[in-house]
């Protein structure tokens, strides 16, 4: 039917939710300490829908997460001005990749990463 939701493990809670609430500007739903699994989980939205689980755990195991890597590649977000959103993650102090064009559709988009390197993309509508 559609996809309910990503959940992402971070390393920092605290610098994790500071990167996907202010930088990205994703709306929090619900925030819950789960104190038998010293773990937060974070329910995060864009425009009030529910995309985005954010968990922090001890310890958690470093995975590789480049975009060649197997596994998760990237997770891509809808934005209607490329350029735009560019320069405001980089005012914000974001290391964010050159503006490239998608060959088949014609689309601008551009990569960044979050705090823990899960590699993300923005492409425009």
């Amino acid at each position: 039917m559609k996809i309910h939701h990503i959940a992402i493990i971070c390393s920092d809670y605290e610098v994790s939710k500071k990167f996907y609430t202010e930088i990205l500007g994703l709306n929090i739903i619900r925030e819950v300490y789960r104190e038998e699994r010293q773990s937060y989980k974070l329910d995060l939205a864009i425009d009030n829908h529910y995309v985005i689980e954010l968990f922090s755990f001890p310890n958690p195991p470093k995975r590789i997460s480049q975009p060649e890597a197997c596994g998760l590649r990237h997770l891509a977000f809808s934005v209607e001005d490329v350029e735009q959103k560019r320069q405001e993650f980089i005012s914000k102090s974001l290391v964010c990749e050159d503006i490239r064009i998608d060959e088949f559709t014609e689309k601008k988009f551009f990569f960044t990463q979050d705090p823990d390197g899960l590699p993300l993309e923005f492409y425009e509508k």
